[in-house]
Parts: C-alpha cells; sequence; structure tokens
C-alpha cells in the first residue's frame, strides 16, 4: 500500500517508521522550514526514531498527496482546518485518509472527521486511528492495542487488517464521535494528571480516572454517540498511557504548571479543555473537571500561585452537592 505520512513530529515519524516496518511503501512529509523536518533531513533521526532508507522523505506537498493510495494526517488539531485547504488543492477525490491526532477544533467545535468533511472530503473515505501506547514503548519492542474507526464499516476493517501487527493489535470502532471525542477528552485528563502530580494528590487519580471518564461519556451520550465509548480503548483504555507516563506531554504540562516552569512542547488537552467547555455549553451537559481545567488554563490569572488556584478548585469540586454514581 502507498502511503503518506503528513507531518513528521514524534507521533508522525513513528507511524512512518512502523507501516514501513510492516511492508507498506512510505513518504513521510513535513515543511522544509519545520524544526522535525530539518532534524530528519540532516541525520535521518530524531528523538523516537531512525527513519528506514526505505521511507522517502520530503517536504514536497504535491508529491505526497499525489502518490499516495492513503493519506496519515499527524499534525496540531488546529491547524487541520487550514492544512486542508492546502490538500485539497490537489485531486484527492479516489484518496483514503487517516486521522492519527487526537483534538476538538476550538473555533466551531468540530470534531477532527467533521473538519475533514467541511473540507469536502466524504465521510466514507474518513477514518481515525487512536488509543492507547507511546511511541518511546513501541520502540522498544513492547506491544499495545489501538482501534479504528470510520463511518465506513469496509475502510476501517481494510486498514486495521493492513496495519496490524505483533506490536499493534487494533480493534474496529464503532462510534465516531464517541472515538474522537474522548480519544480528544483524554488529554484534559492528563492536565489534571500532572496537576494531582505537582500538588502532591496522585492518591486522586483512581478518583480522576472513574470520574473523569463518567462526563466524558455524559458529553458523547449527548451528542448522539455511545456513552459505553467512554469505557474503551479511546478514551479509558488510554489512561496509563497519559495519566500516568512520564512520556506524556499533557501530564508533563500539568505537573510543571504546579512548579511554575515553562513546558515547550505540544499540549492539546490545554485547547480542547477550551473546547470542550463551549460543547458542555451548546448540550447541557455538565463537565466539571473539565471546567477546572479551562479555570486554570483560561480564567482570570491575577493570582499566579497555581499550586494555591489549584487547591481552591478541588475545594470547589469536593464541595458539589452529593449524588448518585452514575447519575451524573
Amino acid at each position: 500500500m502507498k502511503v503518506s505520512v503528513l507531518g513528521c513530529g514524534r507521533w508522525g515519524s513513528f507511524i512512518a517508521w512502523y507501516l514501513c516496518n510492516q511492508g507498506h511503501d512510505v513518504y513521510s512529509w513535513g515543511p522544509e522550514d519545520d524544526y522535525s523536518y530539518k532534524v530528519l533531513k540532516e541525520t535521518g533521526k530524531n528523538e523516537y526514531v531512525t527513519l528506514d532508507e526505505r521511507i522517502t522523505l520530503t517536504c514536497d506537498l504535491k508529491e505526497a498527496v499525489e502518490r499516495a493510495e492513503v493519506i496519515i494526517i499527524s499534525i496540531s488539531s488546529q491547524g487541520l482546518r487550514g492544512f486542508m485547504k492546502r490538500i485539497t488543492e490537489y485531486d484527492v477525490s479516489q484518496k483514503d485518509f487517516v486521522l492519527c491526532m487526537k483534538g476538538i477544533e476550538v473555533s466551531s467545535g468540530c470534531r477532527l472527521s467533521e473538519v475533514l468533511k467541511d473540507s469536502g472530503i466524504s465521510g466514507q473515505r474518513i477514518a481515525v486511528w487512536v488509543g492507547p501506547g507511546h511511541i518511546q514503548a513501541f520502540t522498544q519492542g513492547i506491544p499495545n492495542c489501538m482501534v479504528i474507526d470510520s463511518e465506513n464499516e469496509a475502510l476501517k476493517v481494510k486498514l486495521a487488517n493492513e496495519f496490524r501487527s505483533d506490536l499493534i493489535r487494533f480493534y474496529y470502532g464503532d462510534d465516531l464521535i464517541g472515538t474522537e471525542i474522548g480519544a480528544a477528552a483524554k488529554n484534559v485528563m492528563g492536565i489534571v494528571a500532572g496537576i494531582l502530580d505537582g500538588c502532591g494528590y496522585a492518591a486522586l487519580k483512581g478518583a480522576l480516572m472513574a470520574r473523569g471518564a463518567r462526563e466524558v461519556a455524559r458529553l458523547i451520550k449527548a451528542m448522539g454517540g455511545n456513552e459505553l465509548s467512554a469505557y474503551g480503548l479511546a478514551h479509558l483504555g488510554d489512561y496509563e498511557a497519559t495519566l500516568f507516563s512520564k512520556y506524556s506531554h499533557n501530564r508533563m504540562y500539568g505537573e510543571m504548571l504546579m512548579s511554575e516552569t515553562q513546558f515547550d512542547k505540544l499540549a492539546e488537552g490545554v485547547p480542547t479543555a477550551a473546547a470542550m467547555k463551549a460543547l458542555s455549553e451548546q448540550y447541557g451537559v455538565e463537565l466539571p473537571i473539565t471546567a477546572a481545567v479551562y479555570e486554570l488554563c483560561y480564567g482570570e490569572k491575577g493570582d499566579k500561585d497555581y499550586r494555591k488556584r489549584c487547591e481552591e478548585l478541588l475545594k470547589v469540586l469536593f464541595a458539589r452537592a452529593t449524588k448518585g454514581e452514575f447519575g451524573s
């Protein structure tokens, strides 16, 4: 299969490395002036993988798009709509698209597959690839399970079977709304986990896992998805890699926030918290944990003592009325 992976950051470079090892004909694309692309071009490797010589590294977007049967996109979620304007300058009517990224567009509240639809891509040619696993573990040969979901049953079956290996066991998703919202929302919970670590409250992570999944389930249901998706691989199944791992960017962002240390890598949970807050208002769903993250990241910052602000927000959460566990 001819695959072009657009985006050569940590996930993009891993996907190119992984699919090449499965025997696919892989192009890895990145902007010529992008740091990640420059590192790969100059050294043939980054901090995660060494590119196989069979992988074609290119900054020619036209070439990468036109030669591919399957186009995999792995970039920042908030840049997807603008990026698709460039992609659709070419004839992509017969291309299948796979989104290997997690997020919700802040400006519109759209799921990422909806952004592709808005860009003129048929829903029958769109799939998402999400789930647990860190590159650092995969490259050590430690296996994990992931999900491929799509409105098109035949497409997700084809992709899962083409991409499966001893390293990644794929499952077919059956709820695109729940898969996408769950995958994006777990990054918000990752920030909370880091905040708890930074405050010395790691014992609360068990409660975070349970209550976080419950509020995400309510949002998924309100949006028309299956609330059980929140307890699947895309969300709850990804918690270990997000809430406990030293490799998690979102967890590290939360921990460093508490120590007033600058975090210089992408933490998708920050814009996702803003998007989820808007969705909670749109659908009339209470998301108390998400609201607390939003307040911490975007609220009034007069008091720079993040530890104090976090403790105050925890008091607010704990002061909420006592309720049935599964009712709300």
